[in-house]
Order: C-alpha cells, then sequence, then structure tokens
C-alpha cells in the first residue's frame, strides 16, 4: 500500500489518502516457468483458495509441511483423471511471494501436461487465470517488493548479458530503493522540521537553527541528485542496450565488419558501391555487455532517391548512436604516416554529426581501417604504431575482415568503449535504469529549487517545495506517508508538554 499526502494550510491538519488496490478476493494461476516443452514446468497458484485448488487437484490429505515438496499424484477434480505426477509446494500467507496463500505444482513440461493442469485449476469455483504480472502486482501491495525493486525483477527475467543480470539483481535486492529510501527519509524530516516550526515557532517550543539544518540537508540532497542524474545514462543504456552504428564511405567494408561481429552473414557484402540501402540491424552480447548494432548506407553524394534516403537513415542513425565504428578503407591511407591524421580527420568529419556535438562524437567513436591485409606488412606496423602514439584521434584499429588479422585489438578497444559507456554494474552507487526514475528524480529537483526559493518569503510555500520533492521519490519507490511526517514532528520536539 502506497499514499499520497494531501496539505491543507489550517494548523497543522492533515488528510491521509490511500491508492491501494481494489479488493483482491480472487484466487489466481497461472503458469510460472517458460512457455514450451521442458523437462518441468511450474504452475502456481495465489490467493484465499489457494488450499481448496491443493486439495481439489491431490485429494484430501492434509497439505505438505510449508516450503516442502511433496509427491503427489495430480487429478482432475472432475472426471477424477489422473494428469500427472509431481512435486506440490504449500506456501501460507504472509511467507510467500505474494504475500497471500499460494500453492505451486511442478509437473512434467509437456504441453498436455500443463494445458490439462491449467484447466483443471480453471474448473474449480473461485479461481480464474492471472492476468499479466499480477503475482508481481499482489507482492508489491503486500509489501514484498517495492517499485524498483519490481522493476529489477522485470529486468531480471529479460536479461540476456551478464551485465544486465548483474545490474538487474542488485535493483532486485534493494540497492537503487535504499538510496531513495534515505533520501526521502531525510527530506520526510526536513518537512516535519518546517512544517513544525510553521505551527509552533512563535510558541518558542521549536529549538534554534532549525530552518538552518534543513537548508544545509536541501542544499545537501540537491547535490546528490545532482550527481544521480548526471551519471552518463550509464543505467538505461546498460537495460536497453547500447546504440553502436557502423558508418562510412561506400564500399569500405561496414557490412563485413557487420557480419565478423555477428560470425553469420547478417547483410549482403558485394564489390558495387551502395549495395546496403537501407539500416540492416541485429542484437549482440559483447563482453556481456548488450549491443544494438546497426550497418548503414555508405555516405556519398547519389542522384538514386532510393540510395538518397538510405544515406539520410544512415546520418540519422549516427545522431543517435551512443558509439560509432567509422570504417574507413585502409587502402586509401597515405603512404606516410605523418599524413594519415590529417586524412582521417577528414573521413571524420564527413562521418560524424557538425556542430556542438562533434566533439562528443568523436568521444564516442572507433576508428577502424578495414582492408589491412592488401596493405604491406611494413605499412600497417608503422601505421598503427604512429596511430597509437597521436592522443587527437579516436582510438584506430587496422583491421582486415577478410582475415580476421587485428580483429582482437578491436575487440579490445571496443570492449572498452562499452564498458566506459555502461560502467560496473556493482560499483558505486547502483545507476539510473528507468527513464520513469530519471522524470521523478527532476520534479524532485525542481521542487527544492522552490523550497530556495521561497524560504525566506513564504515558509508555507517554501515547505510545499519540500512536499512535493517527497511526492517525486514517493512515486518512485511507491510509498509517501503522512504518519511519518507526524513521527518525526512529535519525536523530534516536545511539543504538547
Amino acid at each position: 500500500m502506497f499514499f499520497f499526502y494531501i496539505y491543507n494550510r489550517s494548523r497543522a491538519s492533515h488528510r491521509l489518502w490511500s491508492s491501494a488496490p481494489l479488493c483482491a478476493t480472487d484466487t489466481i494461476f497461472a503458469l510460472s516457468s517458460g512457455q514450451g516443452k521442458c523437462g518441468v514446468a511450474v504452475v502456481r497458484v495465489s490467493g484465499p483458495a489457494s488450499a481448496l485448488a491443493l486439495r481439489g487437484l491431490t485429494g484430501p490429505d492434509r497439505p505438505p509441511a510449508p516450503r516442502t515438496a511433496a509427491l503427489r499424484s495430480i487429478f482432475h477434480p472432475q472426471s477424477k483423471e489422473i494428469l500427472d505426477r509431481g512435486l506440490v509446494f504449500w506456501f501460507p500467507g504472509p511467507h510467500s511471494f505474494t504475500g497471500e496463500d499460494s500453492a505451486e505444482f511442478h509437473v512434467h513440461g509437456g504441453p498436455a501436461v500443463v494445458s490439462g493442469v491449467l484447466d483443471a485449476l480453471g474448473s474449480l469455483p473461485g479461481l480464474r487465470p492471472a492476468e499479466a504480472g499480477e503475482f508481481t502486482r499482489r507482492a508489491f501491495h503486500a509489501g514484498k517488493l517495492g517499485l524498483t525493486e519490481v522493476e529489477g525483477l522485470g529486468d531480471l527475467i529479460h536479461a540476456e548479458t551478464e551485465a544486465q543480470r548483474r545490474q538487474a539483481l542488485r535493483q532486485m535486492a534493494g540497492d537503487l530503493a535504499q538510496l531513495y529510501r534515505d533520501w526521502s527519509q531525510r527530506l520526510t524530516q526536513c518537512l516535519a522540521h518546517v512544517e513544525a516550526f510553521i505551527d509552533f515557532g512563535e510558541d518558542d517550543l521549536i529549538e534554534d537553527g532549525v530552518l538552518d539544518q534543513v537548508d544545509n540537508s536541501v542544499a545537501q540532497l540537491q547535490t546528490e541528485i545532482t550527481c544521480h542524474l548526471h551519471d552518463g545514462r550509464k543505467g538505461e543504456r546498460l537495460r536497453s542496450g547500447v546504440q553502436v552504428v557502423i558508418a562510412g564511405e561506400t564500399n569500405a567494408g561496414k557490412s563485413s565488419l557487420l557480419n565478423l561481429l555477428c560470425r553469420r552473414p547478417a547483410a549482403i557484402v558485394s564489390p558495387i558501391a551502395g549495395t546496403t540501402r537501407d539500416v540492416v540491424e541485429t542484437c549482440l552480447d559483447i563482453g556481456g555487455f548488450p549491443v544494438l548494432l546497426s550497418d548503414t548506407a555508405g555516405l556519398r553524394e547519389t542522384a538514386d532517391a532510393v540510395e538518397q534516403e538510405g544515406v539520410r537513415r544512415a546520418r540519422e542513425k549516427v545522431e543517435q548512436a551512443d558509439l560509432t565504428l567509422v570504417v574507413v578503407d585502409a587502402t586509401q591511407l597515405p603512404t606516410d604516416p605523418l599524413q594519415v591524421p590529417v586524412f582521417l580527420g577528414a573521413h571524420l568529419l564527413a562521418v560524424l554529426p557538425h556542430g556542438v556535438g562533434l566533439e562528443e562524437s568523436l568521444r564516442h567513436c572507433i576508428l577502424v581501417l578495414n582492408k589491412s591485409d592488401l596493405l604491406p606488412v611494413e605499412q600497417v606496423e608503422k601505421t598503427q604504431t604512429f596511430l597509437n602514439k597521436n592522443p587527437g584521434l579516436p582510438p584506430a584499429s587496422l583491421l582486415s575482415c577478410h582475415t580476421s588479422h587485428g580483429l582482437e585489438n578491436f575487440m579490445t578497444s571496443l570492449q572498452s568503449r562499452l564498458s566506459s559507456l555502461c560502467g560496473d554494474p556493482l560499483a558505486g552507487t547502483p545507476s539510473l535504469t528507468q527513464a520513469r526514475h530519471r522524470a521523478h528524480l527532476h520534479e524532485c529537483f525542481q521542487a527544492l529549487g522552490q523550497y530556495q526559493q521561497y524560504r525566506d518569503v513564504d515558509l508555507a510555500l517554501a515547505a510545499e517545495g519540500v512536499r512535493l520533492a517527497l511526492t517525486g521519490l514517493g512515486r518512485i519507490t511507491g510509498k509517501v506517508g503522512a504518519e511519518e511526517i507526524l513521527d518525526i514532528i512529535f519525536r523530534d520536539f516536545c511539543i504538547g508538554k
């Protein structure tokens, strides 16, 4: 249950509004394991009729001891036909995932068995199929999980890489929720002190310097929230995938690089310039980081209307990219290494967005000098040595998509950039993972600015800023309580002696 606090400016009058769910008396059931054939399938039941469901499908015997597996024959309650023989579990509330009485049937994972068990449960009175996410929703309303932990659970279920799994586990464990709870507690204390000063300051019952303490707390929270917001969107990028775009002139080997990284012919490779007309995308796991890799049309001036649209889409993708792989035909490199930086600089200007974003784009870019197998070995070595010593260019790798020579060095550079873009999900303060969190934190930060704006003008309006900030945090965690404010007022101040 979570609350929204409505304040009336009449001598500390308070109202408590609850957004508790409608009365959930239904007992729900669903397949909780994955769809399709498998060795074992788990069918979960939750609600007041869970014990009835357990008896209806396994007979009148006493249910197994709580949280203990029992091997039972599973019957259809109408036909009495044996559906399977499997393990059953009994989880009496509140010690269950949902906080309600709950039961589980671990049966063989054939479609016919699963369908039979679900049909049997549906024939019992008071049971209905669960809606999407309904078990987790009940766990949230029972206080078993906070909103951020619910989101972490969802991310864990959908995690496809090691880094995503680590981040989701950390959020599900409550690290992010604990950070926001700490901020909420400090804001609650600030609001309680301001309210007490407004309502009881005239009676000399409030200690001197209370508002100074609030000022310091608000300023410190603003600093912490600012640092949290300016995390480079690492958590969001790790959750949704890093947008990596392959771009460059025609026939530089962009599609060959895509196929090399995918280890399959994902894109057509042809010596004919302008073969790729549209964006070709594929999802990859590179070093444990999720990547959405996009191959784009070659950038050049053309009279072909279809190719012009491909070039437009390519430039649009580059503008949206988290990381751009600029592919250059190494056979066009000057033989004099001293002239290479100017040559590559011209390529970068032709590919990357112009204007204020150019410097940022250069930081999120890797040069891939393809077709190195067509160069003399001595030129390759000299060029690579020179590039390694040139700090004015993005990281550059000489590579042959044909022979895979230089792939190891390129992958090391690529994984390093991905690590920098996503960060270590287990290190430091937990990162933002949802655009929803970011929006509410912006609301919180702006509301704290309202406190500072009205601090010396109208303390009631200043208090409203703190209250709005607290509500913004409450929308992330799912809880804002008026009683918490009252508790602190009476705990910190000896009012009513």
